[in-house]
Order: C-alpha cells, then structure tokens, then sequence
C-alpha cells in the first residue's frame, strides 16, 4: 500500500502539469496573467516578513541585542530552507543557528523540531493567497468580515494540516477546496500556485523556528537572559 502511494506521490506533478497545461489552453492569459499577479503580491509579501516582522519578534524576545544576533545567524536557515523545500531538512541548521544566538540546547532541540511540523506562518500567508485567487477565478466576492474571518480559520486549519516534507501543501490546498466545496478542478489551479510559493513559504516557516525559539526562551528565563548566556559563555571560554 505505503509502495502504491509512493508511486502515485511521485508521478501526480506530471499529471497537475498535464492538467494545468489544459486549464492554461481552455484559459488562455487571463489564468496566467492571474498567477503573475500572484506571485507579485506573495513574494515581497514574504521578504517583507522576514526583514519587518522578525526583526520586531527578536526584538521582544532579546532587545536589540537579539535583534542583532537574529540578523547574523538567520541567513543559513533561510537559505536552506529556501533551497530544499522543507523544514525538517532544516532542523540541523536551524539547532547551529538557534545555538549560535545564545539558545539553551534544552529549549531549542524542543522547539526546533515541534516547530519543523507546526509554525507554518508563511504557509498561512499562501493559503490566504490561494482561496483569494480561487475567489476571483470562480467570480466569488471576496470582501467582508465574515468572509476575511474565515478564510483566516480555513488558513490556520490548512497549515497546520501541511507536514514538513517537500509538497506537504497539497494537504492544505485538498482542505482548502473541500471547506470551501470548490469544483475539482480549482485543486490543480491552486496546487501550481502551492508548488510557485512554496520556497519563500517554507523559508518563513523554517526560519521562524529559530526566533520562536529565542521567544520561548524570554518568557521562561525572563528579560535578560540572552546578556546572561553570552557572558556565561564567555566565562566558560576563558
């Protein structure tokens, strides 16, 4: 069974291929032209996360000292998880760095890994990304609160349903149609998104992991704590 599932895992991108070749043929531009636009929005979206947003985190969890020490190290895991696709090929990278920033080995070999499979941030950001773009294909109106709120809940639910693993997104983007009870046919259409998102998305979620692991840290030893580690490792080193 596990062997028959392998195999159709590792044909479906040739099938979605296939199948978003026709949707491109029966939609001409307009598809493409909507995907353009997407990745417009979704890519500096998420930069713009990564140099406003988490520098505010670190920022709360260690001052500017923190701030600081998060934009050193922060670069590794990134690119790494920007590279494979994955963030649980980036839990060895995300523990160096996490480490190199002051880090008790307690709280990161423990927040690392349950962050790996459940901060999904930048996977939230796509799905919000996703049910938009499916509204505007299938002419829905996407415009008041009860529509923003739940497309919020649909979101969350939709990450935290993704693995860490290359093209864990199709899980989500499968909730995704199924909640919203969109024809099948949406699910090749927002899976392509999926796999044209899912670098910078994971590279969120990954490299999240590390400052979360910074946060975890404040609010169990406190304010001050990463001065404290520094000094005690230099103490150590001398």
């Amino acid at each position: 069974m596990m062997k028959l599932v392998s195999i159709i895992m590792y044909y479906a991108p040739i099938g979605l291929a296939a199948y978003f070749a026709s949707l491109v043929g029966e939609f001409g531009p307009q598809l493409l032209g909507e995907y353009a636009r997407a990745m417009v929005i979704y890519y500096p979206l998420c930069f713009l996360y990564l140099f406003i947003m988490f520098p505010l985190y670190s920022y709360f969890a260690g001052g500017k000292l923190g701030m600081k020490r998060m934009l050193k190290y922060i670069a590794s895991p990134a690119i790494t998880s920007f590279a494979t696709g994955s963030s649980i090929a980036t839990i060895p990278v995300n523990l160096r760095a996490s480490e190199s920033i002051g880090v008790s080995k307690d709280v990161r070999e423990i927040v690392i890994p349950i962050g790996a499979t459940m901060h999904m941030d930048g996977s939230v950001l796509s799905a919000i990304l996703k049910i938009s773009f499916l509204f505007g294909i299938f002419g829905m109106k996407f415009s008041g609160i009860g529509t923003f709120a739940t497309a919020v809940c649909v979101a969350v639910l939709s990450g935290v349903a993704m693995s860490g693993i290359p093209g864990g997104g199709l899980i989500g983007e499968m909730l995704i149609v199924s909640l919203y009870g969109f024809p099948p046919e949406a699910f090749p259409i927002i899976a392509m998104i999926g796999f044209l998102v899912d670098p910078p998305a994971t590279m969120i979620n990954s490299s999240g992991d590390t400052i979360a692991s910074m946060m975890v840290t404040r609010l169990i030893e406190g304010k001050g704590w990463l001065e404290k580690r520094l000094a005690a490792r230099e103490e150590t080193a001398q």
